[in-house]
């Protein structure tokens, strides 16, 4: 596909973050499946799993509580949205060998701002949830991104654990953050509203398996395959399109 019919493409398939309110407004949400799971054996209080939230079928509401975690120039006129799960061997993949070349290529350039949403699946990975909350614990030390990579580097490891709480503590001693003020974070039910407002926006938005990937500019989303080559294609078609493409 040449670049004026992906650019063609991305105009006529591409909808409008507006427009994407008023189809999901339109859409009969009757009420969050998400059933509140905390106090797991060993837990220590922490909430594992996503939790019930009042009025989330309201679209203002659910907008509001939904907040993805941002990285680069906020003036960026291109975003990537990245809805991911910590426990997912795809998403592992991606933080490891694809993003990194997306932030040396654009964000660090200031040409793109990157925007994680928390999607954990579930099932399976039953430390997702909490994985979600711990990287927002860190947050509140503003290394997300620190706790971010780790996670993912150490997704091997701590996947496969019966318990994880005290894994992700150390993670967080490890990376120099304070242990106490992060403990007390992570063994509580702080952050499980962001974290579940996320999952919910996100099958909101068609989401079903992570990662999943969307170019916002200009209000015009469009989902796009998640490996380099296809993310550089239509970057570069829409800094072209600006005048600012790499020669």
């Amino acid at each position: 596909m040449s670049r004026s019919e992906r650019r063609r493409e991305a105009r006529e398939g591409g909808s409008n973050m507006r427009k994407l309110y008023l189809v999901l407004a339109a859409v009969a949400i009757v009420g969050v499946a998400f059933v509140a799971l905390s106090v797991g054996s060993g837990s220590g209080g922490a909430v594992v799993a996503p939790i019930e939230i009042e009025g989330i079928e309201d679209l203002d509401r659910l907008v509001a509580l939904a907040q993805g975690v941002t990285r680069g120039d906020p003036d960026a006129s291109i975003e990537i949205l990245e809805f991911g799960d910590y426990q997912c061997p795809a998403c592992m993949n991606f933080a490891g060998m694809i993003k990194p070349q997306i932030d040396l290529s654009y964000v660090e350039t200031g040409q793109v701002r990157f925007i994680f949403y928390d999607f954990p699946l579930g099932g399976m990975h039953q430390h997702a949830f909490l994985a979600a909350r711990a990287a927002r614990c860190a947050n509140d030390q503003d290394q997300f991104w620190e706790y971010h990579d780790h996670l993912f580097r150490m997704q091997p490891r701590w996947s496969t654990e019966t318990r994880a709480v005290n894994t992700f503590v150390d993670y967080a001693s490890d990376l120099g953050l304070d242990r106490g003020p992060f403990d007390e974070c992570l063994k509580s039910d702080r952050h499980a509203e962001v974290v579940t407002a996320n999952m919910y926006l996100g099958q909101q938005l068609g989401v079903s398996g992570t990662p999943t990937i969307m170019i916002n500019k200009d209000g015009s989303v469009r989902r796009i395959p998640g490996d380099f080559l296809s993310i550089q294609a239509y970057i570069e078609d829409l800094l072209e399109e600006d005048g600012a493409g790499a020669s």
